[in-house]
């Protein structure tokens, strides 16, 4: 009794499935590097107008009785943006020079300090604004919106706008001293 052996029969992937496969690839690999190419971009650089963007702020941070600031209501003012977070020790370092800044330059009505809070809780974001007797208004970056607008690398981070909302200084990592602030205001505010 011979035992006659077949083949099993190989089935093939009809073409209308293959050309979706490889289509499915190829937008993939698109996605990924339009990603990777807007990572690799950095910061927005000096220079550049700052987009458009809304902070809501913390309850008791308001500015001119507004629960959120958009950026644009902000022309004609210098702006410094200031993102940290409470479980940063950096930003410890920078928040009483950032304070006295304020402080200093409210009177005027020229310049407006925001703080934007990095991946953070409130009540621990609430604590270190308490803790550093911050008066400026502050919000959350709710989900890390703003922060990627910016493409920050870390945190802190703070970025002088000029009057017009063009970026001009960018400081990563926490400023040394109150003089150090205010010569970057001063020299926007001279213009």
């Amino acid at each position: 009794m011979a035992e006659t052996m077949s083949s099993p029969v190989r089935r093939s992937v009809p073409i209308w499935a293959q050309v979706l496969i490889w289509s499915a690839l190829v937008v993939l690999l698109m996605v990924i590097g339009i990603v990777l190419n807007r990572r690799s971009e950095g910061n927005i650089q000096v220079g550049n107008r700052i987009p458009d963007f809304t902070l809501p702020l913390f309850s008791g941070y308001e500015s001119n009785d507004q629960s959120e600031i958009r950026f644009s209501d902000l022309r004609g003012k210098v702006v410094v943006i200031n993102f940290w977070a409470s479980w940063c020790k950096p930003c410890e370092l920078e928040a009483a020079d950032l304070q006295a800044a304020w402080e200093y330059y409210r009177p005027t009505g020229q310049v407006i300090f925001l703080g934007v809070n990095y991946v953070d809780t409130e009540p621990e974001a609430r604590l270190y604004l308490q803790k550093f007797g911050i008066t400026y208004p502050n919000g959350p970056d709710l989900g890390t919106r703003i922060s990627q607008l910016f493409r920050i690398s870390g945190v802190p981070e703070t970025y002088f706008v000029d009057k017009n909302g063009v970026l001009r200084y960018v400081r990563v990592g926490p400023f040394t001293s109150l003089e150090e602030i205010q010569r970057q205001v001063d020299l926007l505010l001279a213009e």
